[in-house]
């Protein structure tokens, strides 16, 4: 399917406004007044929402191994997630895991 310039240029301008109307919602809208609690608990948990969404594709489907599952970035992800939800610290398991992923790739080279 191959789109022309104009059907491009429209889908990004509607992305565009949608994401301005998503964010104006909270900041224009509601910004000058306090947010519910409960608005603001769920509001909490995104930073935890987002950092595995953005990560598990790079987990399981990495580019630098041609979208093949590595055993060296899944073990380092496992002690990751294990020394973060032991700690709680999330310097000491980004930490880990890094430690963890080059020990991995160099002991598979």
């Amino acid at each position: 399917m191959t789109l022309s310039s104009a059907e491009i240029w429209l889908v990004i301008a509607v992305l565009a406004a949608g994401t301005f109307l998503i964010r104006f919602s909270f900041l224009g809208i509601i910004g000058d007044r306090p947010l519910p609690p409960w608005a603001m608990r769920l509001l909490r948990y995104t930073p935890v929402a987002v950092l595995p969404g953005m990560v598990a594709p790079l987990v399981i489907w990495p580019d630098a191994t041609g979208g093949e599952t590595d055993p060296a970035r899944l073990v380092a992800a496992v002690l990751a997630l294990a020394v973060g939800r032991l700690t709680g610290d999330v310097i000491l398991a980004v930490a880990v895991g890094a430690g963890a992923l080059a020990a991995g790739l160099y002991l598979s080279a």
